[in-house]
């Protein structure tokens, strides 16, 4: 059947106004993400610890460019990037060195923070190294700080944030869980002590979306994210125990950050 000159007519039109309108909607992004004032805190989570190719100048901090805040920067080029995540980082340190580049100008600002404060790392080591009993008994009280002295942790945090940076949009990660239930790791910890570590984090996570939500944040569940890539699945995007090197045990790979944290830090920013 042939089409009228008249449809085919108000076809093109049609077409090119849609062309135009999302050539115009891919611009005006362009332009948004290029006017962004972006500072990016944290602990190590959020400098890129696990993933390699440290910037020297960051020393014991650990910043790469393979982690989220940086791979966000490098894909949209905002108008200035101030990057001061840093390895180990509790929520006091935080408030103590990484706050200077906010300002009434900063519009975006991106976090990961608690686990340090929760124990996490001492967590994993007595788990490791410990029995059972004593491994369950050591989350146990990691969970308990988290019910009685991290929320007000993170509120002095949030409190600071807010404080510095009143126009910005905060956007607080959370954290993934370490473990596939069921895997392929045929060693290691007991499956009752990895369901007890996916529950902590689940834990943290939940707190810290609490008192992100109270101070008006947006916080970002990256669980779903990494389903399927946790430790003793086929695919993993964070590091077991690592003899080797310790510090990066636990931690997201490169993967985990271009492929867990950086697609839902872009949604949410």
């Amino acid at each position: 059947m042939k089409l009228s000159r008249i449809t085919v007519f108000s076809t093109s039109l049609l077409l090119g106004a849609v062309l135009a309108l999302t050539g115009a909607a891919s611009a005006q992004a362009r332009e948004s993400a290029a006017a962004v004032d972006y500072v990016a805190l944290g602990d190590s989570y959020s400098s890129g610890v696990g993933s390699g190719s440290y910037d020297s100048a960051s020393g014991d901090c650990k910043r790469t460019p393979k982690a989220y805040p940086a791979l966000w920067a490098a894909a949209h080029s905002p108008a200035t990037f101030a990057f001061t995540a840093c390895a180990g980082a509790r929520t006091g340190d935080v408030t103590a060195g990484q706050l200077t580049p906010l300002s009434s100008a900063t519009d975006l600002v991106s976090i990961t923070i608690g686990g340090n404060d929760a124990g996490f790392s001492d967590v994993m080591t007595t788990c490791v190294l410990n029995s059972q009993a004593t491994c369950l008994s050591r989350i146990a009280t990691a969970r308990a700080y988290v019910d009685s002295t991290l929320p007000g942790n993170l509120d002095s945090v949030y409190t600071a944030i807010k404080a510095k940076a009143p126009s910005a949009r905060v956007v607080v990660l959370g954290y993934p869980r370490f473990y596939k239930l069921g895997g392929s790791c045929l060693a290691g910890l007991s499956e009752t002590v990895r369901a007890a570590i996916n529950g902590a984090s689940d834990y943290l996570n939940a707190a810290t979306a609490k008192r992100a939500a109270d101070h008006g944040f947006t916080f970002v569940d990256v669980v779903g994210a990494f389903t399927g890539h946790e430790i003793c699945s086929s695919s993993a995007w964070l590091h077991s125990l690592n003899v080797l090197n310790i510090g990066e045990s636990y931690h997201p790979t490169a993967a985990g950050q271009s492929g867990g944290y950086l697609p839902v830090f872009t949604s949410a920013a």
